[in-house]
């Protein structure tokens, strides 16, 4: 059974889960009405991780005998500026999303609650992934610029995840 402290920290997580894959498909929508398909192509996919990650931890507070309560998501942005802003905001995202996830670990083990420790810990190395993709992909396109065959062949990069 999971403490109705940590049942409530894991629905707020799920919201948390749930406006970053809308985010992420603002993002995507953005992309791809500027012709960047591929980078649309990778927003995509990464909405798609977020809704499963909301939905781990849907199963995971049901599966522990609790209530999942869903809250409401706030509209995101629809204009980013700049293919590197639109990344840059993705990174910056990530790094919200790990300390989140970070105080998420510290409540459980707070709490005590080592069925809570040892499942976010999938979550904890899941964003050490997210924001090197993220830092990678921003230091290419610095490299790049903004503009250019170099940005064409990043879509093309991108598209292929």
């Amino acid at each position: 059974m999971q403490s109705k402290k940590m049942q409530d920290a894991f629905n707020d997580q799920i919201q948390a889960e749930m406006a970053s894959a809308y985010l992420y498909l603002a993002m995507a929508a953005y992309c791809e009405g500027k012709n960047l398909k591929g980078f649309g192509h990778w927003l995509r996919a990464q909405y798609n991780e977020e809704v499963g990650h909301a939905m781990k931890m849907f199963d995971f507070v049901i599966e522990r005998g609790g209530q999942v309560v869903l809250k409401s998501i706030e509209a995101p942005a629809a204009d980013f500026g700049s293919p590197l802003a639109v990344f840059e905001k993705v990174l910056a995202h990530e790094q919200q999303i790990t300390a989140r996830i970070n105080s998420l670990y510290e409540l459980a083990l707070a709490e005590k609650d080592y069925a809570s420790q040892i499942f976010l810990q999938w979550f904890i190395t899941e964003q050490v992934e997210e924001e090197g993709s993220a830092g990678e992909i921003i230091e290419k396109m610095k490299m790049a610029g903004d503009k250019g065959n170099a940005l064409v062949w990043i879509d093309k990069e991108l598209g292929k995840r």
